[in-house]
């Protein structure tokens, strides 16, 4: 976000990411009529009150996408409880959000069990990205195995799916928080969360402060998110990679070296 009222309840609650006159950093309009343009700028002008300090010796282009992914992931942990170590969590979805989720739940202590559609997945999850278990969604050997041992789950899923299965591998007053925007409605029994006294909540983003103290948290475990470095030239083709789930797992445009000449 790049600006907000800073006088409604929200603003004055630190919670600047839930104003109802929020200014993305990219295609909003500004106060002044300006439309913000995001990652595709050369620079960037803010309120000061925006403006976040990036860690000494923090790499440009791994930490950039913790000011999106990073803190879309941090937020939840902290707020409900799904940081404290040798708690289990789950990670449904193994993309943008879903890997830095990964590498902040267990900078976090945690036991980190992957929960993903692709099989093929399990050894990039569990031995490069450090998770400790690895559930194939379909398999419901697997699933049933799961059922009732996570104290949460971090949802980045953006498909259309239903609850039931995975509201079940909770356990009594376990909360799954969703990031992932699906088109379609979710498909949830109410029996699956009163039953458990389970909670299902969303989180958007987070505020400013909780993103300085994620990057500074990012940069003391050594944490970056795992990028693709493409130039101002070769956005569209990202994109249509990107369409495909060809990247992993974020795309960072090297603006200061390509964009003149794009």
């Amino acid at each position: 976000m790049a600006n907000t009222c800073q006088s409604c309840e929200s603003c004055e609650a630190g919670l600047e990411n839930y104003c109802s006159k929020i200014v993305f950093t990219y295609n909003s309009r500004d106060r002044d009529g300006t439309v913000t343009c995001g990652g595709y700028s050369d620079m960037v002008v803010v309120n000061q009150h925006f403006v976040i300090r990036f860690p000494d010796g923090m790499p440009l282009d791994r930490g950039a996408p913790l000011l999106c992914a990073g803190i879309t992931v941090y937020t939840p942990m902290k707020y409900h409880g799904l940081n404290e170590p040798g708690k289990r969590i789950g990670v449904i979805g193994l993309g943008g959000l879903g890997h830095v989720a990964v590498k902040f739940a267990k900078a976090f202590g945690m036991r980190v069990t992957v929960i993903s559609t692709s099989p093929e997945k399990r050894e990039e999850a569990m031995e490069k990205l450090g998770a400790d278990d690895f559930v194939v969604s379909s398999d419901a050997g697997q699933m049933k195995a799961a059922k009732g041992t996570m104290h949460g789950i971090i949802n980045t899923a953006s498909a259309s799916m239903s609850m039931y299965p995975y509201l079940a591998l909770l356990k009594p007053q376990g909360k799954m928080i969703l990031l992932g925007l699906p088109e379609k409605p979710l498909q949830i029994s109410a029996f699956s969360l009163v039953a458990g006294g389970k909670t299902l909540a969303g989180s958007c983003m987070g505020s400013i402060k909780d993103t300085q103290e994620m990057m500074d948290f990012a940069a003391k475990h050594e944490l970056t998110a795992d990028v693709e470095v493409v130039g101002a030239d070769d956005v569209n083709d990202a994109l249509e990679r990107l369409a495909k789930g060809e990247v992993r797992y974020r795309f960072v445009i090297d603006i200061s070296n390509t964009l003149a000449t794009a």
